[in-house]
């Protein structure tokens, strides 16, 4: 039996990272190992970055966009990228982001008759109101992308809220499942000695406590938020230290609202860390997680930190806190700073809960590529059945 080709289409890709590029990676470094993936996507702004994974990447033009992270695909700009793709003979077609590569991939799928999945990572209405600042833009920019969306078979959303937004808000109109994201961090049991060497790093003390952000340093994640509630836990004397991990297009204006706060000496930026072996000892060394965002689908980072038994704070209308239960295995504060700090003073208070929520974010919400994988492989292999009965039957 020959291996199946798959095909996965997004709009950015390494040497960016984000959450929606480790999706992808984690995909198709995994189902590569029984099939055969290409990564279609576009270049990046650094000419000097070379591929190397175990899975083939195609790559087309693009252009930069000034002050922003990533870059614009343009594929039908590129001869190389459409021939590549017309040669690739695959089987299936699955789409991580519906701009102008997802469309060329529409084609495609029509065009050879197979399947094509696409999995909804963002809430794309604030994505575009961020770009646009107007409501009648972004009104017409989402329709226009749920056009695009609706052309596929079937879409593939993290969890049942963000399932229910593009159905009752959106305007989703094909079949849809949810199929979770995971992290292929393991455990690491040393935790107290992984606390020390991240205390040693960091010259973080003994009696301070460590908090902890990973992601892009853009305030669309609510870091305004995020440090304002800081200020209210330093101004109640506790004592801690805030690491943010990663960078981004608002690390400065993130830097400048610190230092306004008078938090200089508590946050400290660790730069973007692509050592999943040191990430997963920061993870480890946190005593909480602290993720108020409202923008998130169901972030990589909040499984990463389950992951090593620390527990996630984030706030109510978080979509991203769909597969949460409320005391049980994370923190949902109301969507106000003193709140926020006080959930956060609330648990560290209490040393015999605060231990349970470490234990049960680990036993729920820790959930492994490997076993998301190949349910995502036993879906592919569905959908192209039930394609090949649909095509018998037009046959008839």
């Amino acid at each position: 039996m020959e291996k199946l080709k798959i095909g996965m289409f997004i709009d950015t890709y390494f040497p960016m990272i984000d959450g929606v590029i480790m999706v992808v990676d984690n995909y198709a470094k995994r189902l590569n190992k029984i099939a055969d993936v290409t990564v279609f996507c576009p270049y990046g702004k650094d000419k000097k970055y070379q591929d190397n994974f175990d899975y083939k990447v195609v790559r087309c033009k693009s252009i930069k966009i000034v002050h922003f992270d990533y870059t614009l695909p343009v594929p039908k700009l590129d001869k190389k990228f459409k021939k590549q793709l017309r040669d690739s003979k695959l089987d299936i077609i699955h789409i991580h982001s519906p701009m102008g590569i997802a469309k060329m991939a529409i084609k495609y799928a029509k065009k050879h008759k197979i399947p094509c999945a696409v999995t909804l990572h963002s809430q794309f209405k604030q994505d575009i109101y961020k770009i646009t600042h107007s409501k009648i833009l972004t009104k017409i920019v989402l329709k226009s992308l749920m056009k695009t969306i609706n052309k596929c078979g079937v879409a593939w959303t993290v969890n049942t809220a963000i399932q229910n937004l593009f159905i009752n808000e959106y305007g989703l109109k094909i079949p849809s499942k949810i199929i979770p994201n995971a992290t292929e961090l393991e455990f690491l049991p040393q935790k107290e000695e992984n606390r020390a060497e991240i205390r040693k790093k960091y010259n973080i003390l003994d009696d301070e406590y460590i908090f902890l952000f990973v992601g892009r340093l853009n305030l669309i994640k609510n870091l305004i938020f995020l440090v304002d509630s800081l200020k209210v836990l330093k101004d109640n004397k506790v004592k801690f230290k805030m690491l943010f991990v990663g960078d981004g297009q608002d690390e400065n204006k993130l830097k400048e609202h610190i230092k306004k706060c008078g938090l200089e000496n508590n946050c400290i930026m660790c730069g973007k860390i692509t050592s999943r072996e040191q990430l997963a000892k920061i993870y480890s060394a946190s005593h909480l997680f602290l993720f108020p965002s409202l923008y998130d689908t169901n972030s990589l980072v909040q499984i990463e930190a389950a992951s090593q038994k620390t527990p996630t704070v984030f706030i109510e209308g978080a979509r991203t806190a769909g597969t949460v239960t409320k005391d049980v295995n994370g923190l949902i504060a109301k969507n106000d700073v003193n709140s926020y700090a006080k959930e956060i003073e609330d648990i560290l208070s209490d040393e015999e809960r605060y231990k349970q929520l470490c234990e049960n974010a680990y036993r729920d919400l820790y959930v492994n590529w490997d076993m998301v994988t190949q349910k995502v492989y036993d879906e592919y292999l569905k959908l192209i059945q039930q394609n090949n009965l649909s095509k018998d039957k037009k046959d008839v």
